[in-house]
C-alpha cells in the first residue's frame, strides 16, 4: 500500500484494481491531511509512510497548500471496466485539482469525427 501511496502523490493519477483504489483512498486522504498540518511532526508521520523524500517534499509545498481549504474528499476513482487476464475492475484514482482537471476544463469537450465526417471534410477541401 505504501508503494501506492507514493506513486499517486508522484504521479497524481494511477491506475489500478477498484478494491486497492477504495482503500487507498483512505491512506492518501490521511497523508494529504497530514501536508496540510505542514508542522515538523506531520512530516515525521509522512515520511514513515511514504517512501520517497522528494514525493514528502512535494506533499507539503504544493499538494498541502493546494489542498488548504478542502475539508476532505481530495481523490476521485473512476471506474474504467475490467482487466483481460483476470476479469478484476479496474479503476483509475487521482488527485482532485490536478491537471487533468485544468485541461478539462480550459479544452471543453472535444468531439470524436467519424470516418464518414472526415471523409467528407477531406472531399470539401479536395
Amino acid at each position: 500500500m505504501r508503494n501506492l501511496i507514493t506513486a499517486l502523490l508522484r504521479e497524481e493519477k494511477i491506475r489500478t484494481t477498484d478494491p486497492k483504489a477504495k482503500e487507498l483512498r483512505r491512506w492518501v486522504d490521511r497523508v494529504i491531511t497530514l501536508g496540510k498540518r505542514g508542522d515538523l511532526h506531520a512530516r515525521r508521520q509522512a515520511l514513515s509512510i511514504v517512501q520517497d523524500k522528494a514525493v514528502v517534499r512535494k506533499l507539503f509545498d504544493t499538494i498541502g497548500p493546494r489542498f488548504k481549504d478542502r475539508p476532505g474528499g481530495y481523490t476521485r476513482i473512476i471506474k474504467i471496466g475490467i482487466r483481460h487476464g483476470d476479469a478484476a475492475q479496474m479503476s483509475v484514482i487521482e488527485l482532485v485539482g490536478g491537471e487533468a482537471d485544468k485541461e478539462r476544463s480550459a479544452g471543453g469537450k472535444k468531439r470524436r469525427r467519424s470516418r464518414r465526417q472526415a471523409a467528407e471534410k477531406q472531399e470539401a477541401a479536395a
